[in-house]
């Protein structure tokens, strides 16, 4: 890489490095802060008085109370002395009881004040200062949230467009794709910056203070810049390409938040000529910074995760029983939903741990189709799973529903995908289903289980940590602060103390290296960050469209007939929904939009939103964007899917891999949609 190129490269990565570790600390700071108030209040019981600025009371804590009161008498007759038939008798008794209690509040703050003098000691002020230090790191934090996602949203945006690593249906091959692709990447940003302009202009015009006017000038010159970043990639085509191409699959290089920033302008710009319709849509990203800013260290997490071996290891169990490729394909859905529930979506954990899965299925022989179906759904179970941050954002946005009560119930979705899983890799099935006997393997697989242990003491530890220390546990809240902590642990112990890596970091492709490990975690985090955020953030612009027009088929009758014909109707729009939106985006659309219409026609809201996740994980597996398919060759490697593409004897077998997931999420869609309602009519 040339000198200038790697410069940048670490540009863009210290400046995301930054400002995920920032969040971190401030989520940290905030438990921190409140530990530290009650371990003050523990060693001294006035550290609230000690904490605060030195009380300086102004007032007379021993007054001559009935001079006093004489006083306000007189005061009280002079003023009401013209108006003596009408006015009423100074009451004494009430003017002394009201005197008495503000002679009783002046003495506490006299008493407050010979507090803070005779305690307030060198060793009170060191503490103090150190505890209100996290306070105001995580009052800076809290008040500077937006701030730190637009930023880290542009500046991880133009680290992907530099190196064109945006999400799209295919990748450039030829020169005609390069020209193509970048060409409509600068008009989406040329359209995005203009659109931007004219909001905060037009807002400024009016008269209108803006409540975060940074956040609007951060995202002009943000977009400009990856026009200009997108112009020069134009003029500096890679080497290699082929020198011709095909104008439709150059359509498909483009980025797919490209096409929705395209369809975005030629809506608000040509059919409403409503030019700052983009960007008022654009930010409403911003409803949700908590959850965005969360997925960016999930992701973070997950390129961590890829630097290690633990999931090579995890296979490893399950090795010495030889498991039929179904079997095993069972096996890998079960143990990625758990990490998909920690990293938020199951496009996260297809990016990081995808390749993994993939090659372990077929090292023991798995078709590829199969495996590259597998790899597409390894998380699409997982999203219904504590502490997943799609059912966080839906209790957020719904009061109708608690987590509690969505992960309830998110659980027993889970295992009835398995279930129905299980039963199409049965049926599916082209060999014998033997496996080792029990006695051969259960001897091999615990002892596979060993290298495990210091992985589980490092979880424990730091669990423990957090739970003793800062009062914080590794729930749907705390867990984007906590995993980057445990899996950077993982990372050093593998790399000084695991004799075992040594042996297999080749094979799996990481770096033995510490800070390389590190460094190239957070330079993949950085492209998948943009690639990812970008696309969230401009599905909002297709959803604004939507809300506008009333989405032509989407539009929603008034009442139905019956309640499977209103639920039949929730969930084809959601289908759809799923297939052109990112999660998100699409639960304001839906909070708003859809979900009173299902609870309207008596469709209870936690049966609803179980509905809606299944649909949106059928939606991202759905043609023509097939979301975890295009990120699972992303990590597989286009060479890959071109040979699964030329397997198969019949029809099933050469399109399993779309197949299979299509089958299995709308078989369970099906259930979780239509399954309680039939219940309740019984």
């Amino acid at each position: 890489m040339a000198p200038a190129k790697k410069m940048i490269q670490r540009l863009f990565s210290l400046t995301v490095l930054t400002l995920l570790l920032a969040t971190v600390v401030a989520g940290t700071s905030e438990n921190m802060n409140a530990q530290m108030l009650k371990l003050g209040l523990h060693l001294w019981d006035d550290y609230f008085i000690l904490r605060a600025e030195e009380p300086h009371p102004t007032c007379n804590p021993n007054p001559e109370i009935d001079k006093r009161l004489d006083k306000l008498e007189a005061e009280f007759n002079q003023e009401n002395s013209e108006f003596s038939l009408l006015a009423d008798e100074f009451n004494r008794a009430a003017a002394r009881e009201s005197l008495v209690k503000q002679i009783r509040v002046c003495a506490k703050k006299h008493q407050n004040a010979q507090i803070y003098r005779d305690k307030n000691t060198l060793g009170v002020q060191l503490f103090s200062a150190f505890e209100i230090s996290f306070a105001n790191i995580s009052l800076f934090s809290i008040a500077h949230q937006k701030t730190i996602l637009i930023v880290l949203l542009m500046v991880s945006a133009l680290f992907a467009t530099w190196r064109q690593e945006h999400i799209a249906f295919r990748s450039i091959k030829s020169k005609l794709d390069h020209y193509v692709s970048n060409t409509a990447q600068f008009l989406a940003a040329a359209c995005l910056s203009i659109s931007t302009y004219s909001f905060y202009q037009g807002a400024t015009s009016a008269g209108t203070a803006l409540s975060s006017p940074q956040l609007m000038i951060i995202l002009m010159i943000g977009s400009a810049l990856l026009a200009v970043v997108s112009v020069y990639q134009l003029f500096t085509p890679t080497e290699g390409l082929k020198p011709k191409g095909n104008f439709l699959h150059a359509l498909l290089t483009v980025p797919i938040h490209t096409w929705m920033l395209l369809i975005a302008a030629n809506h608000f710009f040509i059919r409403e000529v409503h030019l700052p319709g983009t960007a008022i849509y654009f930010t409403q990203i911003f409803q949700l910074t908590n959850l965005h800013l969360s997925i960016g260290l999930y992701i973070w997490v997950g390129m961590l995760l890829k630097e290690t071996l633990l999931g090579s290891k995890l296979f490893d169990v399950f090795k010495p029983w030889n498991f039929p490729p179904e079997i095993l394909a069972f096996v890998a859905i079960l143990i990625m939903a758990v990490p998909t529930a920690y990293t938020g979506a199951s496009g996260i954990i297809i990016i990081a741990m995808g390749a993994v899965v993939y090659q372990e299925l077929r090292r023991v022989g798995t078709r590829r189709q199969l495996a590259l179906a597998v790899t597409a759904m390894t998380g699409s179970s997982g999203v219904v799973l504590r502490p997943c941050l799609l059912v966080v954002g839906i209790a957020i946005l719904n009061k109708e529903v608690v987590t509690d009560q969505l992960f309830h119930w998110g659980f027993r979705v889970f295992m009835l995908t398995l279930v129905v899983f299980f039963f199409y890799a049965m049926l599916t099935r082209r060999d014998p289903l033997k496996i080792s006997p029990f006695n051969d393997a259960i001897g091999p697989s615990l002892k596979r289980l060993r290298p495990l242990f210091p992985y589980l003491m490092i979880l424990l530890s730091a669990m423990g940590f957090y739970a003793f220390f800062l009062d914080a546990y590794l729930d749907e809240f705390s867990a984007p602060i906590i995993l980057p902590v445990i899996i950077m642990g993982f990372i050093i112990f593998e790399r000084r103390y695991s004799k075992d890596f040594s042996k297999r970091n080749l094979a799996a492709g990481i770096s033995p290296n510490i800070t390389k490990a590190f460094s190239t975690s957070i330079t993949n985090s950085s492209v998948q960050i943009g690639a990812l955020l970008m696309l969230m953030a401009c599905s909002f612009t297709v959803g604004g469209i939507i809300e506008r027009t009333g989405g032509g088929t989407l539009s929603i009758p008034e009442s139905f007939d019956s309640v499977f014909l209103a639920m039949a109707f929730l969930v084809f729009c959601l289908f759809l929904i799923g297939m052109v939106m990112d999660p998100f985006g699409a639960l304001v659309l839906v909070s708003f939009i859809i979900a009173p219409v299902a609870y309207s026609h008596g469709i209870e809201p936690i049966h609803f939103w179980m509905t809606c996740l299944v649909a949106f994980e059928l939606g991202y597996l759905s043609p023509p964007v097939s979301l975890n398919h295009l990120l699972t060759r992303q990590v597989v490697g286009d060479e890959e899917v071109s040979l699964a593409l030329a397997e198969g004897d019949n029809f099933y077998y050469r399109h399993e891999r779309i197949l299979l997931p299509l089958l299995v999420m709308s078989t369970t869609l099906m259930i979780v949609a239509f399954g309680p309602l039939l219940y309740k009519t019984l």
